[in-house]
């Protein structure tokens, strides 16, 4: 029941008003809304709420046009190209009632914005009329008029392809990667929004930093010819083939055991050194050797390299450095004469070099002599010198901190302050020899004399420092190096043998896990991981590994360098995966015919049962009709 004002006359007959009926069909007690400050209160918050979020859309949508008339999506028909075979295994049984399930989402939400606003505005609008004696019919008629509108809304808004494009960017921000692909295979309307959305080019950085070689644009770092999506299906295709098939090609030329190996997948360059104290780059593609240093007088322990240059470090302490040159074919003139201006040295540690390491501003160099130096790549000047307390066997920067491995113990240093982050004691039993790190450097993983591997997360996320996430025990001799590459986690040891180990099972592929103080990985034992899916057997003690995206690179003692090609596993993937299409296409449309059929079918018994009933009472009607006329 309204309440009257204070001016009104005790004895004049209040205004009774049915209780209001909305768009669901329930009905509320008129009771509900006698409270007049609840009715303010409920009012304005609403409001203010609601005039954040059009501030909010108003911001991120820019001059876009609401569309004038909402046109439904039409049903993809899918012509199975590569990016789509990745999710269309997951199409099938999830997608036809996912477009169901978010119109109805949707339309709720709506309904019930639009039952709250026309609650509201029944009220205002009998209580002004009460007040004030205004015109314009009685409560009751415009109480059905806003039911009528609020039905029509129901009605109205039936798709999430109808809402504002910024809100819709929004709710997908909420999926991750395989809900992204799946929502893509709904429809038509869907496809496009899901495939063009932003969120595949971070989970593309996420996972392995920048596109390589000719996929990036010059000067843009974005892709041509091709989307995110279709470059993050690629990339994780292709991490897959490293469970099938593979070649294993000898690289020869070192007379002497090899103790370092990098890979430079972007332009297809490997680069070895080792006790006989030359530096050989090879072209992997052609299994050649294309050029290799003088002598430099010591054992090359440590190589890094990107496409501006080239460093490896010795026993004697110095850094020898290559810059790229321009009109050299494979970048590196290491047969070239002495030239300060692209080869020069550093020289600040006191002991044998073991780790180096570059980003795109800073040289990192780990020694015997117990330090870790940041130099600057431009100017060439000590900026840092990390101290420890035990030799320095591996190191692994990430933005503005660095991950060493010295003694038993895992550091990680901030390299603007000097300052230490975190510190994990006794990581391993005995010396710590290795140390890799994810490309987000959330995860960080650590191979010591033991045999065993550690994973750990480190960050803001997890409380204390660091969470230990998982271990392995793969090999039976020491580990002397680590490799990650997303999921891929290769180690290599003293017992000739490299180990693969998949992380996707471990992380937490819910994207509110990036929120602060909410880990990324799923909680388990970590004496119970899964053991590595699989086990490369080499020859001879091993000292070096790493990996690309379709290769594996290791050197050892015997002077030989090895490559697992697993190209032939991933062409045998594609065929696999494009016979696997075909049969979902022509079971789709083997199903659209058969409800094509269905649907004719039903429309046929209802046009004879409609015949019968009409020839049934016509029928009738003429048989009594002639009974009448016998009988008269």
């Amino acid at each position: 029941m309204v309440a009257h004002s204070d001016d009104e006359s005790e004895d004049q007959e209040p205004l009774k008003i049915s209780p209001p009926v909305f768009g669901s069909g329930k009905v509320y007690p008129s009771h509900a809304f006698e409270n007049r400050e609840i009715v303010v209160i409920l009012t304005t918050s609403i409001a203010v709420l609601i005039g954040c979020v059009v501030v909010l859309v108003w911001r991120k949508s820019g001059t876009q046009k609401k569309p004038s008339t909402f046109v439904p999506p039409k049903p993809l028909i899918v012509r199975w190209s590569q990016p789509d075979l990745f999710f269309a295994e997951f199409r099938v049984p999830f997608a036809e009632g996912l477009e169901k399930d978010l119109v109805f989402s949707i339309g709720s939400w709506l309904s019930f914005f639009g039952e709250l606003f026309g609650s509201i505005g029944v009220i205002r609008g009998v209580r002004h009329s009460v007040r004030f004696g205004s015109s314009g019919g009685s409560g009751d008629e415009k109480l059905a008029k806003v039911t009528e509108k609020i039905a029509g809304l129901e009605n109205w808004r039936r798709s999430i392809t109808d809402l504002p494009a910024a809100l819709v960017y929004e709710i997908l921000d909420c999926l991750d990667a395989k809900e992204l692909g799946i929502l893509s295979c709904v429809s038509a309307g869907l496809y496009r929004i899901a495939s063009e959305h932003h969120a595949w080019k971070e989970f593309y950085h996420e996972r392995w930093g920048l596109p390589v070689g000719s996929l990036a644009a010059p000067g843009s770092g974005c892709p041509y010819k091709i989307s995110w999506k279709e470059l993050f299906v690629e990339r994780e295709f292709r991490s897959k083939t490293f469970l099938g098939r593979y070649n294993i090609e000898l690289l020869r030329g070192h007379a002497e055991g090899v103790r370092s190996v990098f890979l430079l997948a972007s332009v297809k360059l490997a680069f070895t050194g080792g006790y006989d104290s030359i530096v050989r780059m090879w072209d992997i593609e052609e299994g050649l050797c294309i050029a290799s240093s003088r002598p430099l007088g010591c054992t090359i322990r440590a190589v890094a390299a990107d496409t501006k240059l080239l460093v490896v470090g010795g026993t004697e302490g110095f850094i020898h450095c290559w810059r790229a040159r321009e009109g050299v074919t494979h970048m590196f003139d290491l047969r070239g004469c002495y030239n300060q201006n692209n080869e020069f040295r550093l020289w600040g540690h006191e002991g044998p070099v073991s780790c180096l390491a570059l980003d795109l501003s800073r040289i990192y160099s780990g020694s015997w002599d117990m330090s870790v130096c940041v130099w600057d790549r431009i100017t060439l000047k000590l900026l840092k010198v990390l101290r420890h307390s035990d030799w320095v066997w591996g190191l692994v920067p990430h933005d503005t901190t660095v991950a060493c491995t010295a003694g038993p113990d895992v550091y990680i240093w901030d390299t603007n302050s000097g300052n230490l982050v975190t510190l994990i004691r006794h990581a391993h039993a005995g010396e710590t020899y290795a140390v890799a790190r994810s490309r987000t450097g959330e995860f960080l993983f650590s191979g010591g004399q033991d045999g065993k591997i550690h994973m750990f997360e480190v960050g803001r996320r997890v409380t204390p420092d660091y969470l230990h996430v998982a271990t392995w025990v793969p090999h039976t001799g020491h580990i002397n190096c680590l490799a990650f590459e997303f999921p891929w986690l290769v180690s290599a040891s003293s017992d000739g043998k490299i180990a693969l180990i998949d992380v996707r099972r471990l992380l937490n592929s819910d994207k509110h896990s990036k929120a602060k103080k909410f880990s990324k990985v799923n909680t388990i034992d970590p004496t119970k991981a899964e053991p590595p899916q699989r086990m490369l057997h080499g020859f001879g003690g091993l000292f070096s590994v790493d990996i690309g995206a379709d290769r594996i690179l290791c050197g050892g003692e015997d002077g030989v360098v090895r490559i697992w090609n697993f190209e032939q596993a991933l062409e045998v993937e594609k065929r696999a995966h494009a016979l696997r299409g075909i049969r979902l296409e022509n079971r789709m449309r083997r199903r659209r015919l058969q409800l094509d059929r269905n649907s004719k079918s039903s429309r046929t018994e209802q046009c004879s049962i409609a015949a019968k009933n009409s020839v049934a009472s016509d029928g009738s009607g003429v048989w009594r009709q002639k009974r009448g006329k016998a009988a008269s």
